[in-house]
């Protein structure tokens, strides 16, 4: 009977639950898979002994960009691989997410799982669980090499491998990670239960955090560098929390105060954050303020390095891509945040991946009838 330990797929190194998997006995011992797809892998190269190892596509990164990606390749009946550190990327940590077409809400984790779905039960590609860490240009391809040192080849390459998160570089900001310093929302929030706490940045991502901690943290303090940048709505809905707590019809006390124009000088306590300094920017006064947790949302990087020294990239770093996705480099593709393509939002990174996938299958046609 199975149990509830993890397995590890042998074939994409995904985390399985075994009581959950599909397995199959092959010479006297049990192996658990993610997918029927990767348990047919696995018997297929148990008898030729030759792990496929050349692909037509292979998309790097597991976002909303690259999973898209990866159905649209599979429904194209395109020989694609998709390699990806995690599956869901920065959506996996979104707790709202408002007007994705077919939902008017939907957090994050439960938009991955329907994605996760398709991909691994209606639209099935090779997939494996890694980091790559070289892409270097090869006659007719590209040469991919993961983390575990495999290399594949591929005609054609599509990158969306996101962004990550931006950091304060502030003393106190390493010492009191996870020990008060998030980044984004924390999955378990009775951490800050009843506390006082500060949110860190002015945009959507911030400004959905304290819609999470309203109900939960004591005071909360929003600090940004400049106006905030929310959607006006979102912002509207935190001012009506804020007038909604007012205490006395006079002096004012708010659970939810605002703190424009500040700069973060520095996190301090003894095992666990207890305070933050602040500074007005372009004055010297500095004000404290007693929290036990800090949530940190100001903004992302592009993952761009794997190809930076290939593709053009614009001053933020993010990959140039024409309209069709391709970038500077014949055969490589992008989507998704790491681009330069215009808004940073779910719905539109999902649209890119269809798009550069449709696109790279295109290319191949094209190479084919040169060929």
């Amino acid at each position: 009977m199975k149990g509830n330990k993890i397995r590890k797929d042998p074939i994409c190194n995904m985390d399985v639950n075994e009581k959950h998997a599909i397995t199959t006995e092959c010479d006297g011992e049990i192996f658990y898979f993610c997918s029927e797809g990767c348990r047919e892998r696995f018997l297929n190269e148990r008898i030729c002994k030759l792990p496929r190892t050349s692909y037509d596509l292979i998309i790097i990164g597991g976002g909303p960009a690259g999973l898209t990606a990866a159905v649209y390749a599979a429904t194209l009946k395109m020989e694609a691989f998709l390699i990806t550190r995690d599956l869901g990327g920065q959506a996996i940590d979104s707790t709202k997410i408002e007007n994705y077409m077919g939902f008017d809400f939907i957090t994050g984790p439960e938009l991955i799982e329907k994605f996760r779905y398709q991909l691994l039960d209606s639209h099935y590609i090779d997939h494996l669980m890694s980091d790559v860490e070289v892409v270097e240009p090869v006659k007719g391809g590209f040469n991919v090499t993961t983390s575990e040192l495999k290399k594949y080849f591929t005609k054609t390459l599509l990158i969306a491998t996101g962004m990550t998160r931006r950091k304060l570089k502030v003393p106190g900001e390493e010492e009191f990670q996870r020990k008060g310093v998030f980044y984004g929302n924390v999955q378990d929030i009775s951490l800050v239960q009843g506390e006082d706490v500060a949110v860190i940045g002015g945009g959507n991502s911030a400004m959905q955090i304290v819609e999470n901690l309203h109900t939960v943290a004591r005071n909360i303090y929003i600090i940004s560098d400049t106006k905030l940048s929310a959607d006006p709505v979102i912002i509207e809905r935190i001012n009506h929390y804020r007038n909604a707590n007012k205490k006395g019809p006079s002096s004012a006390i708010y659970p939810i105060r605002y703190y424009e124009g500040y700069k973060i000088i520095e996190f301090s306590g003894k095992k666990t954050l207890s305070n933050i300094t602040i500074r007005k920017v372009a004055e010297k006064e500095t004000v404290n303020l007693p929290v036990k947790g800090i949530f940190i949302a100001i903004g992302l990087q592009p993952n761009s390095s794997i190809v930076s020294y290939i593709v053009k990239l614009n001053n933020k770093g993010e990959v140039v891509i024409n309209p069709d996705c391709s970038t500077s480099c014949p055969g490589i593709f992008a989507a998704g945040d790491i681009t330069n393509a215009f808004g940073k939002r779910i719905i539109i990174a999902s649209g890119e991946g269809a798009k550069a996938a449709l696109a790279a299958r295109q290319y191949i046609l094209d190479l084919r009838k040169v060929g």
